[in-house]
């Protein structure tokens, strides 16, 4: 799989969850990448994704700046 065609991936695995109203809870940076936990608002689901594209991580980092604006 080249670079591209796994960010793309990375970033519809994103976008699944945050199409179904998910909300980024936590980040946690590690060598592999960045682990990303994802919860529902009911709060009873939580899913967990392996982002290890740097393009994608930089994807979430974006979704998780729109989902909490500084000064807010």
């Amino acid at each position: 799989m080249t670079e591209h065609q796994q960010f793309l991936a990375e970033r519809d695995k994103i976008d699944f969850f945050i199409q179904k109203g998910f909300r980024i809870q936590s980040v946690n940076e590690h060598l592999d990448g960045a682990t990303v936990e994802f919860v529902h608002p009911n709060g009873d689901v939580t899913e967990v994704l392996l982002i290890s594209n740097a393009n994608a991580r930089k994807y979430f980092s974006s979704l998780l700046i729109k989902q909490n604006p500084i000064g807010k």
